[in-house]
């Protein structure tokens, strides 16, 4: 049933499903959106399945625990090895001795030419391998014999989950294009591409040639410049809570950090110096961050 409704989904929401692994308590799969539709049609993976689960068994509620987890993947050999991680994932739980002996994979999908697979967006992956159609089968059966590299089980089996997967351009890419994205419902969990709180500190003092304590130093009536810069950008560059911003300064209530945000912003509107340098902070914050 639930292959199934991969294949109904693949074709209703026109994404592109390259590999999947039904495992006991939790599912893996590997699509591409052409349509930036990701959120609606998971939504329509669990959803649909849940019903017809729930109908079934006569059970009631969530069947799943929370929303599902993503990671943005590079089209490189980083699909190749998690191609290879999805269809070992039983071979490692102990679920099977080798990936044939596991049918609820796509595995055997690749090692078939059947015309019930025609769905499975498997020739863009087999492709990588070889672009000799006739060694394909034979390439990805040797290549799906080696256990998976270390990073990747690494990277899907920690407890938090990278946001972005692939070589360094490729992230440095993502994160100076689409950290903004951040409090998207189709990104979430994307915070990891806002810059990081360290970066914009340090920034702020280089550009002050001030000490780090210096930036918690505060004065009923003064103006600390860099102190309220560096607020200010820690809230417009990774929108975090004002009680986040509050505990990072050591600041006791939130609506101080508001004030200071909002008066720092009167002051940009009437100071263009002021204006200026806040402006080559962020500037400068944006590009040390693709490098990072």
């Amino acid at each position: 049933m639930f292959v199934q409704l991969l294949e109904e989904t693949s074709e209703m929401w026109n994404i592109r499903i390259s590999a999947y692994c039904l495992m006991p308590n939790h599912y893996h799969i590997l699509l591409q959106t052409p349509d930036a539709n990701i959120a609606r049609s998971m939504r329509h993976v669990n959803g649909v399945y849940t019903q017809r689960f729930n109908r079934r068994h006569d059970c009631d509620g969530q069947l799943f625990r929370g929303r599902y987890k993503s990671i943005l993947v590079s089209a490189d050999s980083y699909l190749l090895q998690l191609v290879r991680y999805i269809h070992r994932n039983p071979v490692k739980a102990g679920l099977a001795k080798v990936p044939d002996d596991y049918i609820w994979t796509s595995h055997k999908g690749y090692l078939s030419v059947a015309k019930k697979w025609s769905w499975l967006h498997k020739e863009f992956i087999l492709s990588f391998l070889t672009k000799n159609r006739n060694e394909w089968i034979k390439r990805y059966r040797h290549f799906v014999s080696i256990e998976e590299d270390k990073d990747i089980a690494a990277a899907i089996e920690g407890k938090k989950w990278p946001v972005v997967l692939g070589p360094k351009a490729f992230t440095d890419w993502v994160k100076g294009r689409y950290y903004n994205l951040k409090n998207d419902d189709e990104v979430p969990q994307a915070k990891e591409l806002a810059p990081a709180p360290e970066l914009i500190i340090k920034t702020v003092c280089d550009f002050y040639a001030i000490k780090r304590d210096d930036l918690y130093k505060s004065k009923r009536g003064v103006f600390n410049e860099p102190r309220n810069a560096a607020i200010y950008l820690m809230r417009k560059l990774r929108r975090d809570s004002l009680i986040a911003v509050g505990e990072r300064f050591e600041m006791e209530k939130y609506s101080s950090v508001s004030s200071i945000i909002e008066g720092t912003k009167r002051r940009m509107k009437k100071d263009r110096n002021l204006k200026g340098k806040i402006g080559k902070l962020h500037i400068t914050v944006l590009k040390s961050h693709k490098q990072t």
